[in-house]
């Protein structure tokens, strides 16, 4: 199946990814949801277009996303294969114009990530994964990526509004030596996926939709994200959309 659409998913991403950086470039009004969290039309129209695309694309499959209307457990319980999207991640990151945001769009079934992929508007790059492998594709070249941990300094990516969280600092006391590096949005995923950086602990408030389409990348790459119990994280299985803490890593060089 993922075969098949993947070209219709990467025509639709860059076409929305291409809508967002036209806001990009201009002024950006930015209202504020009940959560406290910022959106913008850019937010809203990348939504619009990938759901109805999705629909379309795939009929009989729910679609889940980060600005969709709320739907109740008990109608999310029955689904067991659904798509789950961030039309934009990294949204304080587009608003301060640090060009670390991208489209995120997964697969979910039974609970499980089996297809991601996230595409960054501002390098034009596509990643994605499925079936035990994970693909990087740039102007017109599609490339198998592979994590891969260095041994030592431990090389460390977190967000730029995650890095001050308590836990988080008490976890890097353990890590022995090591590097820190800051980037925005589900990107860090794809960068531990293709062996730039080795380890993403997060402590923070995170969404199912921020983890599922670059933890299934960085999974299909040879990499981890688990949570605190070492299990790999599972959606849509309690009525809160929150993700757990979790920690995303390469893989030890063998």
């Amino acid at each position: 199946m993922f075969d098949q659409i993947l070209p219709s998913l990467i025509k639709l991403t860059t076409k929305v990814g291409d809508e967002i950086l036209s806001h990009y470039k201009n002024d950006i009004k930015v209202e504020f949801k009940t959560d406290e969290t910022p959106l913008t039309i850019a937010d809203k129209n990348a939504h619009r277009a990938i759901a109805e695309a999705l629909s379309k694309l795939t009929p009989n499959t729910p679609v889940l996303s980060e600005e969709s209307t709320v739907v109740d457990f008990k109608e999310r319980s029955k689904w067991t294969e659904y798509w789950l999207i961030d039309p934009l991640d990294g949204t304080k990151d587009f608003i301060e114009r640090t060009g670390e945001f991208c489209i995120c769009i997964a697969y979910i079934k039974n609970h499980r990530a089996i297809f991601g992929l996230v595409y960054a508007p501002i390098t034009r790059v596509h990643y994605y994964g499925f079936e035990g492998v994970a693909y990087k594709y740039h102007q017109n070249i599609q490339t198998i990526i592979n994590a891969c941990m260095k041994k030592q300094p431990l090389r460390i990516v977190t967000g730029h509004h995650s890095s001050n969280n308590s836990k988080l600092k008490a976890h890097f006391a353990t890590l022995g030596e090591y590097e820190l590096n800051n980037l925005g949005s589900a990107l860090k995923f794809c960068e531990i996926a293709q062996g730039h950086y080795d380890y993403y602990p997060r402590f923070g408030p995170c969404s199912e939709w921020d983890t599922a389409a670059g933890g299934c990348i960085l999974q299909n790459a040879g990499g981890l994200v688990v949570d605190e119990n070492g299990k790999p994280l599972r959606y849509n299985t309690q009525d809160s959309l929150l993700s757990p803490p979790f920690f995303a890593s390469g893989k030890p060089k063998g």
